[in-house]
């Protein structure tokens, strides 16, 4: 086999001059090498191939590994099919289930295309590595699990987030026909807020709440003190009142002894007292003057005994 190189001078002219046997050994084997390696392809982990010929797409998924091919008639594109991430920084702008008016954004959605459909999102989903998660279709998603929940939980991330993988997840499969061609593997809010308006109102209704506990407190730590107060004026006269029945007790059983005592003297006084005692208290206070008697008609009688 001969090669030959044509080249022109400076005056237009051109010439054909027989490369050397040595050159054309060269040319020959490059040749050959560039065509073996455009007979493989090398499948790595987490990807798939889609082979082409001549432009046209073959609908069987190339796994990963080893592949031969046709040099210089078909191509194997890879399509990773491990877990990916889409930022989308633009402010979403929904509504609680009552009205209130919220937005997130910053929302981060991780996804992985399913192998087995690589070559059909590569068919038909135009720049694919960007264009396979619409950021309308994501928007309307984020907006459905807002209106899902009530204003006291729309900003909770751990309620809000798994409803936007199911409503993500439906609104994809009905974008790609019903297919589960991707898979949403989770999605990640990092901002999220109420209108400012009402941040304003509930900061106006949470100092409203506390002065309103702040006075419950007041009031009830007044009615605290009122009572103990009261009890303790009540023990108090409980006291003073148990004192006086005490000393009345006292008193009385006082003048009982006393009475009891003189009654006991009374008695026996009373029983020391004979005819004999008395006729001799008589003999004792009598001073030995006789009985006086004026008039004519007087009568004294005189008992002899």
């Amino acid at each position: 086999m001969s090669f030959y190189c044509t080249h022109e001078d400076k005056y237009g002219n051109e010439h054909t001059r027989r490369l050397s046997k040595r050159v054309s050994v060269f040319v020959f084997a490059l040749f050959l090498l560039i065509t073996v390696l455009n007979s493989f392809a090398v499948i790595p982990s987490g990807y798939t191939g889609v082979r082409t010929t001549f432009g046209q797409i073959d609908n069987d998924v190339v796994p990963n590994g080893f592949a031969f091919k046709i040099p210089y008639v078909q191509h194997i594109q890879r399509v990773n099919n491990k877990q990916q991430e889409i930022t989308f920084k633009d402010t979403i702008w929904g509504e609680s289930s009552e009205r209130t008016v919220v937005y997130m954004a910053d929302v981060v959605v991780t996804y992985r295309i399913n192998p087995e459909y690589s070559a059909w999102i590569y068919t038909n989903v135009a720049d694919y590595r960007q264009n396979a998660l619409p950021a309308t279709l994501v928007a309307s998603a984020m907006k459905a699990s807002m209106v899902s929940l009530a204003a006291s939980d729309v900003t909770n991330r751990s309620k809000i987030e798994p409803i936007a993988v199911q409503n993500l997840q439906e609104a994809i499969d009905k974008q790609y026909g019903g297919e589960r061609v991707i898979t949403i593997v989770n999605v990640n809010i990092n901002d999220m807020d109420f209108e400012a308006s009402y941040n304003d109102a509930i900061a106006a209704k949470q100092v409203a709440q506390l002065q309103y506990e702040k006075r419950q407190i007041e009031n009830q730590t007044a009615i605290n003190v009122a009572n103990a107060e009261a009890e303790q004026k009540k023990i108090a006269a409980q006291a003073e009142a148990d004192t006086q029945v005490l000393a009345a007790q006292a008193e009385a059983e006082s003048i009982r002894a006393v009475a009891d005592a003189q009654a006991d003297a009374n008695r026996k006084l009373a029983d020391s007292i004979t005819e004999n005692l008395i006729e001799y208290e008589k003999i004792q206070t009598w001073d030995g003057a006789l009985p006086k008697v004026s008039g004519s008609n007087s009568l004294v009688g005189i008992d002899l005994e």
